[in-house]
């Protein structure tokens, strides 16, 4: 016949385990909404960095053209040359400028690295790592009760 105390321990050791499963589902599950904000929010930066950058492109096509034009002609009467060539290079290499800029802000913005959950990552690391801790310590505690009760 097993003491009336037993039962009650495995009661509540069953009651335990249910309740660390639930609670290991919920973290897991809460870990994936973690992930996916982070990637949501990364790739909205990487989206926000590519319409820049095609944004840039379109500006430089359309609006350069009439700008430039003008600006080669106005910097030919200004400087008075006797040919054309001369302000429509300088406007060229105003053009370039525009560009190198364009270009630098697109790199910055999408050289924000691929869209990993980093944060979630390094919390369910944390959180592996707390659990073991755990089930190492409830280990101990059963070797020292199976001990006490070897000698009983």
């Amino acid at each position: 016949m097993t003491p009336p105390g037993d039962n009650g321990a495995d009661k509540n050791l069953g009651e335990i385990v249910s309740e660390v499963s639930e609670k290991a589902s919920l973290l897991v599950r809460e870990e994936i909404e973690l992930a996916k904000a982070e990637v949501t929010a990364k790739a909205k930066t990487m989206a926000r960095g590519a319409g820049v950058g095609a944004a840039a492109g379109v500006f430089l096509v359309f609006a350069v053209v009439t700008f430039l034009h003008t600006l080669a002609w106005f910097i030919n009467d200004l400087l008075d040359f006797n040919s054309v060539w001369p302000g429509f290079a300088i406007t060229t290499g105003i053009l370039i400028l525009f560009a190198a800029i364009a270009g630098l802000l697109a790199k910055k913005w999408l050289s924000a690295g691929p869209p990993t959950p980093d944060m979630a990552i390094e919390e369910a690391k944390i959180t592996r790592d707390q659990l073991e801790h755990q089930v190492t310590e409830h280990d101990q505690l059963e070797r020292g009760a199976e001990t006490e009760e070897a000698k009983a």
